[in-house]
């Protein structure tokens, strides 16, 4: 099992039970800060549930997760939402307000968590758009009025818009044709580049095993609970797990 020095996220036999159920089951492992690690498994692993516990959203049954140096059994429920500034987090469907277009999309967290003027939000909006690859066209569009790539470009925006040390995507390319999801994919990539001088930590969900390989540094392989494998991108496909043979070649 890899292991890192000071890593974003250190997770210590964490273990959640729902009733007589084992969601995660001992589960430990480090996520490493500046890089992107990407959790694959099959429906039911336990992805979700890990997500929900790095965000402190649900408590662990017994064991340990530190995020960014903080223990997060520790913090108070105050201290927790304030804590979650620090994570950005592109939903599987983008999520944004249907009644809002996409400068005010981008603007709801900065309105929400800071004290800058409008006209500092709008231009901030602005740059974190056109910093995703969105024309400035499509600034006052509601989301039903643009593509499924344009809505994801505005969901990083607005997930960037803190300035997160951690970046979460969940199932990003969900839905998604080939062409645009060979878009997001690089949009991920170059997100993460783009960031790596104050080294924000990228950590995605996914079943895309083509491009897994492709845009990570590390890949995680999930199932029933616990990490089975966990490998430099550029090495995982060679694993000799039988399960991991078995998602790769699906």
């Amino acid at each position: 099992m890899l292991t890192f020095e000071n890593p974003a996220i250190r997770i210590q036999n964490l273990t959640k039970t729902f009733g007589d159920h084992t969601v995660l089951n001992k589960l430990s492992f480090d996520i490493p800060r500046g890089k992107i690690t990407t959790i694959l498994g099959f429906s039911g692993a336990g992805k979700s549930t890990l997500i929900k516990h790095i965000l402190g959203l649900v408590q662990p049954t017994s064991g340990y997760i530190s995020v960014l140096d903080r223990d997060l059994s520790s913090l108070k429920d105050v201290e927790l939402r304030e804590f979650r500034q620090s994570f950005g987090m592109l939903f599987q469907y983008a999520a944004l307000f249907d009644s809002l277009n996409a400068i005010e999309n981008v603007a709801f967290p900065l309105r929400e968590f800071t004290k800058l003027s409008n006209e500092e939000i709008i231009k901030r909006c602005e740059d974190l758009l056109e910093s995703v690859g969105l024309e400035p066209i499509a600034f006052q569009k509601i989301p039903s009025e643009l593509s499924g790539g344009m809505r994801k470009r505005v969901g990083l925006a607005r997930a960037l818009s803190l300035q997160p040390d951690i970046m979460l995507y969940d199932e990003p390319t969900t839905g998604l044709d080939p062409i645009t999801t060979h878009m997001v994919d690089n949009l991920i990539r170059s997100t993460s580049e783009k960031h790596k001088d104050r080294e924000m930590t990228s950590v995605i969900i996914s079943h895309d095993v083509k491009a897994t390989l492709r845009i990570s540094d590390f890949v995680a392989f999930l199932d029933r609970g616990n990490i089975v494998e966990y490998l430099p991108a550029s090495e995982f496909a060679k694993s000799d797990n039988e399960l991991v043979q078995e998602f790769v070649n699906l």
